[in-house]
């Protein structure tokens, strides 16, 4: 800190160190994005303005009327943003523009390879705002007053984006924040009129908000060469005039607006770089009245399994500027819609409270939410290679909500998509509609295995009788799968069957060569059960098993393996509850099993059987080490 009390020069967060370090020696193909950036963050400092002055009219200072201003300078090498928005004061501009309060930002930036390409990709999602000045600035400043408050609360920040920042009190005449850029001498082009014009038309048509620039000088009447009317050109007041459209772009008829204007407007409300994968714009007049404009990310954002990554649309209501992130108007599983929701019913001083409250925003959630499932479904139905890029991107969060949305239930379920023993392919892109068109005559449950990874799920004991009859049998290994799957009681009038879970039943016909394989194995099963009492519930002789001498199957009603495993990883206490072990007595290492007369040997055997049985569904051994002794023994027997 430095001896003037006024002035301070701090340090960058570490998080924001590294972004700034990213900003600065990123090779950007598109440098003009801080533009709209740094236009958006004016608009959304206008709109906090114009809510907050409506339960206090003294922030406006008597001036009603807002603006961006954007002023070049070809000979200094700047570019200014200016707005009288909300403003901020020292405490503000050191929280906003020192640090970086997103959570998951250290999680954020250990996903970054060096790779530049890839990089910039994931900068985008990240939604860089104020930091993405540095792309093309060497020095910024920033002059910012928070409305209300005397003109000597105004505040100076200035940064060349390496280590630290200064920050000084200073005296400002009007509210709002203006943000000064000294630009890079391969930048220069920003300060060019005609080229600042171009970008923003581009990318800032759609801001509510006139974005202001100066007109360009008309001669003034006189002779030529006439040094007077020069004088009076340069002298005179320079005009400003409106660059952008300045009309809530969701207030006009679809018709009149542009796919381009609508990709452009979804970079605004996300901050996302990428456009979008499709968007719906909808106006309900009725007994509710509102009109919606709902985004579908083409890419995942880094935080979407962060269950409290902050999330919502913006909310307005009549065309006035409400908050940022009303998450009451869609549910948990579609965290990833961006977009705005702009009401004529709810009341001007809503807040978090209220919104949580009020039936009319149950009947709207209940609306948006069906809409947005709506648009799911029909691309689906008419872009399936597009809606496989949306389910590779969000198939899994969209997996948790048959638990959180009972009514869309079957909607949902018809949404899915999985690995299945039809394609035997890693890719999820087979839908359980498709499953029950494929199902054989007589069936009436929908099977499925779980397990840890595909391979494994693909590889698993529990399938062969399933291969052998040409039922097929769907392939979980997501980690969500197992719970996701217990939310799920049927589809079509088809209930859920896994495989793995009690005993199964295929039929008149495979009950009876059951019931016959029992017979003819309970002396062997009995052995089995009193060898290995320590370890299973129960051993059973099965039919299911055609090449695997063994498999392990869980109770009815015990959890599944993959739950526990993950339960237990993460430190959660978990009910105790034996395996059962199911045995295939025609498989030839059963058969040498029950003809072995020593029982120690036989006992060794018998724990080999069930620790493979184990490792096939993708379990880990409770001792390892006794395993491979037992393994080794068994192999020097039979060299020997």
């Amino acid at each position: 800190m430095t001896a003037d009390a006024h002035k301070e020069t701090l340090g960058f967060q570490t998080e924001a160190k590294q972004l700034l370090h990213l900003m600065i020696h990123s090779l950007y193909s598109n440098q003009e994005v801080f533009l709209r950036e740094l236009i958006s963050n004016a608009s959304d400092a206008i709109d906090k303005l114009r809510f907050e002055s409506l339960n206090n009219e003294a922030l406006l200072e008597g001036e009603g009327d807002y603006a961006i201003r954007v002023e070049v300078d070809k000979e200094a090498k700047t570019i200014t943003i200016a707005d009288n928005g909300i403003g901020m004061n020292r405490q503000d501009v050191i929280e906003h523009l020192g640090t970086i309060a997103k959570s998951g930002t250290a999680a954020f930036l250990e996903q970054l390879s060096g790779d530049q390409k890839k990089d910039s990709q994931l900068i985008g999602q990240f939604g860089v705002g104020f930091y993405s000045s540095f792309i093309v600035a060497e020095r910024v400043e920033v002059l910012s007053r928070k409305a209300g408050e005397p003109v000597e609360a105004g505040v100076h920040w200035e940064s060349s984006g390496e280590d630290a920042f200064s920050v000084e009190d200073v005296e400002k005449a009007g509210r709002g924040t203006t943000i000064i850029l000294h630009l890079k001498s391969d930048c220069e082009e920003f300060a060019d009129d005609w080229r600042v014009r171009s970008v923003i038309k581009k990318y800032s048509d759609h801001i509510s908000v006139p974005v202001m620039m100066e007109k360009p000088a008309a001669p003034v009447a006189g002779e030529e060469g006439d040094e007077e009317g020069e004088q009076k050109a340069e002298e005179a007041a320079p005009e400003f005039e409106a660059v952008n459209e300045a009309t809530a772009m969701w207030t006009r008829s679809r018709s009149e607006v542009s796919d381009e204007e609508y990709r452009e407007f979804y970079k605004h409300v996300s901050h996302d770089f990428d456009d979008p994968m499709t968007w719906s714009h909808n106006r309900v007049e009725g007994k509710l009245e509102y009109t919606s404009l709902l985004y579908i990310p083409a890419r995942a954002p880094f935080d979407l399994y962060n269950r409290e990554m902050v999330r919502g649309l913006k909310l307005y209501v009549q065309r006035t500027f409400i908050m940022d992130d009303a998450e009451q108007f869609l549910p948990l599983y579609l965290r990833f819609v961006k977009g705005v929701v702009d009401s004529n019913d709810l009341s001007l001083n809503v807040s978090r409270e209220i919104l949580q409250q009020d039936p009319q925003v149950d009947a709207m959630r209940s609306a948006l939410t069906k809409r947005v499932l709506d648009m799911l479904e029909k691309m689906a139905k008419k872009e399936p290679e597009q809606y496989q890029a949306f389910w590779d991107q969000f198939g899994e969060v969209l997996k948790e909500g048959p638990a959180e949305d009972f009514s869309n239930r079957e909607k949902i379920a018809g949404l899915m998509r999985f690995s299945t023993t039809h394609t035997d392919s890693e890719a999820q892109d087979q839908g359980l509609a498709a499953y029950v068109e494929r199902m054989q005559e007589g069936q009436d449950k929908i099977y499925y295995v779980v397990a840890e990874n595909f391979k494994t799920a693909k590889s698993s004991p529990h399938l062969e009788v399933f291969r052998k009859k040409g039922i097929e049998v769907l392939l979980l290994s997501d980690r969500i799968d197992d719970w996701f799957m217990n939310q799920m009681q049927e589809f079509d009038g088809k209930s859920f069957q896994d495989v793995a879970r009690g005993e199964l039943d295929l039929g008149e016909e495979e009950k009876e060569a059951q019931e016959k394989l029992k017979q003819e194995s309970e002396a062997l099963v009995e052995r089995l059960q009193s060898a290995l009492q320590a370890q299973v519930q129960e051993v059973r002789a099965t039919s299911r098993l055609t090449d695997s001498p063994a498999c392990l199957v869980v109770g009815d009603y015990d959890m599944g393996a993959q739950m526990r495993r993950m339960l237990e990883a993460a430190g959660q206490e978990v009910p105790e509850s034996k395996p059962i072990l199911e045995v295939n007595p025609t498989h030839p290492l059963l058969e040498k099993l029950d003809a072995e007369a020593d029982e120690d040997r036989f006992a060794d055997l018998a724990s080999i059987i069930f620790d493979q049985a184990s490792l096939a569904e993708g379990g880990t051994l409770e001792d390892p080490a006794a395993y491979v002794a037992r393994l080794n023994k068994l192999l020097l027997e039979l060299a020997g």
